[in-house]
């Protein structure tokens, strides 16, 4: 038995994926394929707002960081899931990304992003709603820009610019992140 498992682990293309973490009830698993790059997951973590958890997160890299700065400069691909663990509104998912943004970016660099931002919160709000369980991605393809996923289906077209998912990723990983723990917990430190 444990040759035919050891056989069938050899066969090119067939890989098992490791559980992860369970964040919030969310099962994180230690790899993601985003593009042609394999992704490791570099920390998990819950948002929550007045003590109500709203979504929990996994940060993928090619690459684990422990550090803010050297992910936002990392180059590759990179993947944020995101999984809503209650009900809101694609509206206040898209003001709370966009706050996060304008927060953690200096005006210079907002100016250069703003109509990519506003593609960005277009995109989003095709959704109408976010109900618990849905999952977002926000993939970064080098070469094609930030891919928004919403439940298995691409929202918009990719956006180009790698200036514009690190400006995305600082809403989490910023020297003003919308929450701290969850900075932490995103690089592996919780």
């Amino acid at each position: 038995m444990k040759s035919l498992l050891f056989a069938l682990l050899m066969l090119p293309g067939l890989a098992l994926a490791a559980p992860g973490p369970e964040i919030a009830g969310v099962k994180f698993e230690e790899s993601a394929r985003v593009g042609d790059a394999d992704l490791t997951l570099n920390g998990a973590g819950v948002r929550s707002r007045f003590l109500v958890k709203v979504y929990a997160m996994g940060l993928y890299l090619a690459e684990r960081q422990g550090n803010a700065d050297a992910v936002l400069q990392q180059k590759g691909g990179k993947r944020v899931r995101i999984v809503m663990v209650r009900d809101i509104t694609a509206r206040q998912l898209v003001d709370a990304l966009h706050e996060g943004v304008v927060k953690n970016t200096a005006p210079a660099e907002l100016e250069a992003i703003k109509l990519r931002l506003a593609e960005f919160a277009n995109a989003m709000l095709e959704v109408g709603e976010a109900k618990s369980g849905t999952t977002v991605l926000l993939d970064y393809l080098p070469g094609k820009g930030t891919r928004v996923m919403v439940g298995g289906q691409q929202r918009g077209r990719d956006i180009p610019g790698e200036d514009f998912y690190r400006a995305l990723l600082k809403v989490w990983l910023g020297d003003k992140p919308v929450q701290d723990d969850l900075k932490a917990a995103l690089l592996g430190k919780e």
